[in-house]
């Protein structure tokens, strides 16, 4: 026999597939970055011409919010009940069509209403696409390739911005919603092509189908189909409760390392225009050293792309996660603008440098095979959860101490992150998913089969 299909997997080489694979997938996650993002252009218009208000404003945001926290929760669910390519239809057929009923609203109600849906879809999108390209990717280029996926879905915000730039002021918001719904339906259409993940399909017990994917990428690699029979051993099945440790402990890592991320996102990224000011700046100065500023989110992909297989996951996360708990201060008490802008770009890139290694890399990595999908869900849904309370949070620590008493709060919580990461001895470069997660449970390698 040739091996389980995990191990076939992993001894491929990169091919042409991984990198169809790649843009399949980072096309549905660029323009779940698109949708996110264009709300912020969107709600200044809607202002602007009387059509919504600011408390109104704050009910679609927090309408959208709630609909991530939904479809993270609920994209765990399905992934690993019904496989990674259903659920990715699915959640790309929802905000494709909410986010075209977003464009046809009648009123601020509607719109809320319409965009609670398409947030459903938005936040399943970002758990079962880091996750589903992990599965593929062999163990030496795993980080790599996550961290390119990140790059490709930051420049999400970029796109979101500049067509925002161009088409409100010339036609109004509705087309911004327009562009995102087509674009789904686009890529969904692209995506008929995409093959369900095999090492799902092994651990659901579907090994026939599972072969049959593999061995068409085996033939592109130009590896010989020898003469064993058509069907790979199945591996002894072992049953992961979801009180196991081998769920749980990563669980509850990867909720600690989302919280954190949320914390640094929405309590420095989000605020950088109004901590400008508080600097001395003009708003709309301010708001054009944010856009620069932005250039660190896939500045920070782009590192990770270049550094994450070379000096692995925990010591990536740790040193990121102790120079942004330094940039922070040096941000606040920066002698000059020019040196605030500087500390801020370094803290956006370091940032997204975390997001590129521990949410498209990192945590889905810790996870089993059968029960990957709802461990990454969780983590991401706690992290959704926190991101609601975190404006609050930096209200309070503004009107305490200012912008110094904000930046030295998310500092604290980065030594956190980096603490957590040196005493949680996991680490994942180079290693097969499979080899992970026995080092996580210390049991025998075997496939694991969670239950439903």
């Amino acid at each position: 026999m040739r091996g389980s299909i995990a191990q076939r997997l992993d001894r491929l080489p990169v091919l042409p597939f991984h990198r169809r694979l790649l843009w399949l997938i980072g096309a549905g996650m660029f323009f779940d970055s698109f949708d996110i993002y264009l709300a912020g252009s969107v709600l200044g218009e809607l202002v602007h011409n009387g059509w919504s208000s600011i408390p109104l404003n704050a009910r679609f945001i927090s309408a959208t919010f709630i609909g991530m926290v939904i479809g993270a929760a609920g994209a765990g669910w399905l992934g690993d009940r019904y496989g990674r390519r259903f659920t990715y239809q699915f959640n790309l057929g929802i905000f494709g069509i909410a986010s075209l009923a977003c464009a046809a609203a009648p009123d601020m109600d509607w719109l809320i209403g319409a965009r609670f849906v398409t947030g459903i879809g938005l936040g399943a999108e970002i758990v079962i696409g880091y996750a589903t390209m992990l599965e593929f990717m062999p163990p030496v280029h795993r980080g790599r390739w996550a961290a390119l996926l990140s790059l490709v879905t930051n420049f999400g915000l970029f796109a979101s911005t500049l067509i925002s730039w161009l088409v409100i002021p010339a036609f109004g918001w509705r087309p911004m919603f327009v562009i995102a719904g087509l674009g789904a339906f686009f890529v969904l259409w692209l995506r008929k092509a995409m093959p369900e993940s095999p090492r799902w399909l092994e651990a659901k017990g579907r090994i026939a189908e599972a072969d049959a994917i593999v061995r068409q990428v085996e033939v592109e690699a130009g590896i010989p189909v020898d003469a064993a029979p058509a069907f790979v051993r199945e591996a002894e099945a072992e049953r992961i409760s979801l009180t196991s440790p081998a769920f749980v402990k990563p669980a509850i890592v990867g909720s600690i390392m989302q919280i954190v991320l949320g914390i640094a996102i929405y309590g420095f990224v989000a605020w950088v225009p109004t901590f400008l000011v508080q600097h001395g700046m003009a708003i709309n100065r301010s708001l054009g050293q944010t856009v620069l500023m932005s250039f660190g989110g896939p500045t920070g992909a782009a590192i990770g792309w270049l550094l994450t297989d070379r000096i692995g996951r925990r010591p990536s996360i740790i040193i990121a996660a102790l120079l942004a708990a330094i940039c922070g201060p040096a941000f606040a008490n920066a002698p000059s603008q020019e040196f605030a802008i500087l500390f801020g770009f370094l803290m956006f890139s370091l940032i997204y440098f975390m997001v590129a290694v521990i949410v498209a890399g990192y945590v889905p990595e810790l996870f089993p095979t059968s029960v990957r999908m709802r461990g990454n869900g969780i983590a991401s849904t706690v992290g959704r959860i926190t991101t609601i309370f975190v404006p609050f949070g930096v209200v309070e620590l503004f009107n305490a101490g200012g912008v110094s008493f904000v930046v030295s709060g998310i500092s604290a919580a980065l030594v956190v992150l980096a603490l957590l990461a040196w005493f949680y001895k996991i680490e994942t470069n180079g290693r097969s998913l499979e080899a992970i997660a026995v080092a996580e449970s210390g049991t025998p390698a075997r496939t694991a089969i969670a239950h439903d």
